[in-house]
C-alpha cells in the first residue's frame, strides 16, 4: 500500500512589528508589487499577471489596482497596518496602485519615488522613428 504525501501548509508568518515597506514596480508592459517588513523580508507580492491579466491588459491602471489590492489584503490579514510606498518606474500603474493600498486598510506614511536616474552614465539608444 502506497504511503500518502502530506501536502506542507504554508508556514505562518508572525509579525514583530505592524510596519512596512509597499514596493512598486511599474513598468510599460506590468506592474510587481512586492510587500515586505521593515528589515526587507518578503511578506506578499502580486502582480498584473498573477491577478489573471495577460498581454496588453497587464499594463492598466486597473490591473496594477487589483495587483495591489490582493497583495494588501494578505498583509493585512497577518497584521500590517502601517506602510511606507516605494515607486519605482514609469508605467501607468503608479497611482493606482497607491490608492488601492490605502482603500484595502493599509495607513500610508509616505510615498516616495526610488526611480533610478542616470546621472549621465551610459550612451542612450538611439531615437525611435516611426
Amino acid at each position: 500500500m502506497a504511503k500518502r504525501r502530506r501536502r506542507d501548509k504554508k508556514k505562518k508568518i508572525h509579525l514583530t512589528s505592524n510596519s512596512g515597506v509597499v514596493h512598486v514596480l511599474a513598468t510599460f508592459n506590468n506592474t510587481i508589487v512586492t510587500i515586505t517588513d521593515e528589515k526587507g523580508n518578503a511578506l506578499s507580492w502580486a502582480s498584473a499577471g498573477t491577478s489573471g491579466f495577460k498581454g496588453a491588459k497587464k499594463s492598466t491602471p486597473y490591473a496594477a489596482q487589483m495587483a495591489s489590492f490582493e497583495a494588501a489584503k494578505q498583509v493585512k490579514e497577518m497584521g500590517l497596518t502601517n506602510v511606507d510606498v516605494l515607486v519605482k518606474g514609469p508605467g501607468p500603474g503608479r497611482e493606482a496602485a497607491i490608492r488601492s493600498i490605502q482603500s484595502a486598510g493599509l495607513a500610508v506614511k509616505r510615498v516616495k519615488d526610488v526611480t533610478p536616474v542616470p546621472h549621465n552614465g551610459c550612451r542612450p539608444k538611439k531615437k525611435r522613428r516611426v
